[in-house]
Parts: C-alpha cells; structure tokens; sequence
C-alpha cells in the first residue's frame, strides 16, 4: 500500500469514445455522481466553496476512461447542475468549466502516459488544473484574491480528490487486456 500511495502503482486508463455504448454510460454515471456530491455538500454552509464536489468525478472520469469522457463529464456536469440547482451561479459557470476541462485533459494524458496512478501524480494533476484555472479567474475577476480561492478556502476539497480519488482510482485499476 505505501509503494502505491508514495511511488506509484500500474494503472491501465480504458479510454472509452462516443462511438461505444459504454461512453454513454460512463459519463452518465459520472455526471450523476457529479451532481449528487455536490447536492449532499451544498446542505453544508460554503460546503461547495470548501469541498470542490464538482470536481471528484471529472477527475475519476479522465482518469479512468480517458480524454473524451473526462471532457464529456467536464462539460456535462456545471451545465447540469446549473439547469437543474442554480449552481455553480450563471457568473462562475465559466471558471468551473474551465478548470473541469483544464483538469480532464491534465488527468487523461497522465494516466495515458504515466501508467500509474500515485499520490504525486495526482497532486500534478491537481496543481496544473488549479494552476491554470487560477491565471484564467485571475484575468477574468482582475483579483489574484479570487485565483486563490480554491487553495485557500477549497483545500479540505483538494484534499478530497487527492486522497480519495487515488484510492478510488488504486482500487480500479483496470486490467490490460491480452
């Protein structure tokens, strides 16, 4: 277990495509969980401003099955969630869809190229999506203060999909086939 959590352990990324059934289902489920993690946290004051739920699935999603259903659930899952809650508001839509495809493209190609899944890859991972998210919120809200926020107040957040997305990813896996 530490070997995995500290230096890595073979990983194998089942990239899905839109011309498989499997893509549709897959995405389904990931936008679902995309929006039932963030309905359970926003029962908590700030709890989406703090846990970052629209996130943990998106990861798991291009991590697990590649590039396009990583985009898909990445632009799925803030439009859903706006049509259907009102959040993320109209106004931050296009900074969480940003990161959400910023972070899919980040966790796709490591797992493509890496073939493992590790703690510090994931924390590449999330300091790219975060980074890069960061400098787009930063020129569109003129506020360093606002490209900050997600480290600041969204750590336990990070923190989430740090630990719970390797485990979860640790524990899936996937096995290639002959």
């Amino acid at each position: 277990m530490n070997r995995f959590l500290v230096w890595g352990a073979d990983f194998h990324q089942e990239t899905v495509t839109p011309v498989q059934i499997q893509f549709y289902l897959w995405v389904a489920a990931f936008v679902a969980g995309n929006l039932a993690f963030p309905a359970l946290v926003h029962t908590i004051p700030m709890g989406g401003l703090i846990f970052l739920p629209i996130y943990f699935f998106t990861l798991v999603a291009a991590y697990r099955y590649g590039l396009w259903a990583g985009l898909a659930t990445a632009l799925l899952s803030p439009l859903a969630n706006n049509l259907l809650t009102g959040m993320p508001p109209v106004a931050m839509l296009d900074v969480i869809v940003v990161k959400s495809v910023l972070l899919a493209v980040a966790a796709a190609l490591l797992a493509q190229r890496s073939k493992q899944i590790s703690l510090g890859g994931l924390v590449v991972v999330i300091v790219a999506y975060q980074g890069l998210g960061g400098v787009y919120e930063m020129i569109k809200a003129g506020s360093l203060q606002a490209a900050l926020g997600d480290w600041v107040l969204g750590w336990p957040g990070l923190l989430i999909q740090l630990v719970v997305g390797a485990l979860v990813l640790g524990l899936w896996r996937g096995k290639k086939r002959s």
